[in-house]
């Protein structure tokens, strides 16, 4: 049987605690009903004894606290709450106890933004992550040794685990489940859960806002620049003397500021605008194409799906609001 301790920070979000827990008992009973030992024991961790969340109106009664040091085969981090900073202060007593559980042989699984604590501990450094779209920037800034994708709703390092944004949670959770049972149950839950097995990427819920948490000025200029003359033709060459740089020092300046070349700056920046076109559901591909400085068909579709995991027509069918 495995231990499954699912940590409760001060801060948690509720939903996902529930979640995880309903997931883990409901695989229990499906194993009751066909006459099988149940493999999982399944304990909430936390600080406390009590917790108390979503501002005081949810208690949450812990299995164990922190001291107790219960054994744990997997931890599950919850996600803590959109203030990260104030989150990561709060539940600082956590972040040792995951590197002593981890050293002891314990696999941790992150939630969402439950990364910025699995990030903490220093044990994702050099390792890929993965977080909700919207904080990708804020968690890379946070912790610049760790390598944070923007793409992915899985990664899996040496028993660390971390899922994408929001409701992903339920794919990282599936995938233990594989990982802790078999394919079998894991399809049985996909079906029980009504849950998509094989999604693997967010890329279609992000919206690029543009890397813009830097202090670099220069940088910040051709950003403008690009995002607004994102529909005519520019080069490289062109950007460098308007911002009276030489090309390579642009190249290396913008890298560093974004964590995008400007080859994959421009190419967001239009799909996003391809991605808006196609959502109001007024104009054909081929006219959005055009509208965002593309004439090769074949290329759009490329670029697109690259930045989307979709193509523009499944795109549109799937988000045009009328």
């Amino acid at each position: 049987m495995k231990a499954i301790s699912i940590l409760v920070p001060k801060t948690a979000v509720t939903a996902a605690i529930v979640d995880s827990q309903y997931l883990f008992t409901s695989i229990n009973q499906f194993f009751i009903n066909d006459g099988k030992e149940v493999p999982f024991k399944i304990q909430l961790v936390g600080e406390t004894k009590t917790v108390l969340l979503n501002h005081g109106t949810v208690a949450i009664h812990t299995d164990f606290v922190l001291e107790d040091k219960p054994q744990s085969d997997l931890i599950i981090v919850s996600p803590i709450g959109q203030n990260v900073t104030d989150a990561l202060a709060q539940n600082e007593k956590m972040i040792p106890w995951l590197v002593q559980e981890y050293e002891k042989g314990a696999e941790i699984a992150s939630l969402c933004i439950g990364a910025f604590m699995l990030a903490k501990t220093g044990l994702l450094n050099d390792k890929s992550c993965s977080t909700h779209w919207m904080y990708v920037e804020t968690l890379q800034q946070f912790f610049p040794e760790v390598h944070v994708v923007n793409d992915l709703i899985i990664t899996e390092e040496k028993g660390l685990y971390t899922s994408g944004g929001a409701t992903s949670y339920w794919n990282l959770l599936l995938h233990l489940v594989e990982k802790y049972t078999d394919k079998e149950t894991a399809v049985l839950i996909s079906k029980f859960f009504l849950l998509d097995i094989n999604r693997r990427s967010q890329n279609a819920f992000t919206i690029f806002k543009g890397q813009r948490s830097h202090n670099d000025s220069d940088i910040l200029k051709i950003q403008d620049y690009i995002e607004a003359e994102f529909d005519k033709k520019m080069n490289i060459e062109e950007l460098a003397s308007f911002s009276n740089l030489s090309r390579r020092t642009l190249e290396r300046r913008f890298k560093k500021a974004t964590n995008n070349t400007i080859i994959e700056y421009m190419q967001r920046v239009k799909i996003e605008a391809a991605k808006k076109e196609l959502e109001k559901g007024l104009k054909t591909i081929n006219e959005v194409m055009y509208e965002v400085g593309y004439s090769d068909s074949k290329s759009f579709r490329e670029i697109f799906k690259k930045y989307t995991s979709m193509s523009p027509i499944d795109y549109k069918k799937k988000y045009n609001v009328n």
